[in-house]
């Protein structure tokens, strides 16, 4: 499911709906940037996210905005989405799932990402064929 290389950002595109979920996605997989998030980050911006890896499960402790929570499975497919997840709220667990994207609050709706969809992270500057964003 990951891109190959490491470093810098990604765009994640949901393949099943053609559409491009975030094209500056972070991806969190040490320990450190998983359990800080986007703690440190005052607001995501449209286009904007974070991959955290190994996290089937999230909180929302200390957050000062609302975000999507998007889980996804080892081999890419989306096993749970919450929108619009409140500060000071928990996700005990999404069964199936491996990571979690975290968007800003409404990106999953926008991109029409559900469960089922298969998502893929490239380089950002990887182009594609495929339209950006739902008419």
């Amino acid at each position: 499911m990951r891109a190959m290389g490491s470093g810098g950002l990604f765009r994640v595109e949901n393949v099943t709906r053609g559409t491009t979920v975030g094209d500056r996605v972070r991806l969190a997989s040490s320990a450190m940037d998983r359990s800080i998030g986007l703690l440190r980050t005052p607001e995501v911006r449209p286009g904007e996210g974070l991959w955290i890896e190994r996290s089937p499960s999230i909180h929302m402790f200390f957050m000062p905005y609302a975000i999507d929570a998007v889980f996804v499975s080892r081999s890419g497919r989306v096993t749970k989405v919450v929108p619009n997840l409140k500060p000071w709220r928990v996700v005990l667990w999404a069964p199936g799932a491996r990571d979690c994207l975290e968007l800003r609050a409404g990106a999953a709706a926008e991109s029409d990402t559900r469960v089922g969809d298969e998502l893929r992270m490239l380089p950002a500057e990887a182009q594609t064929s495929r339209p950006t964003a739902n008419p």
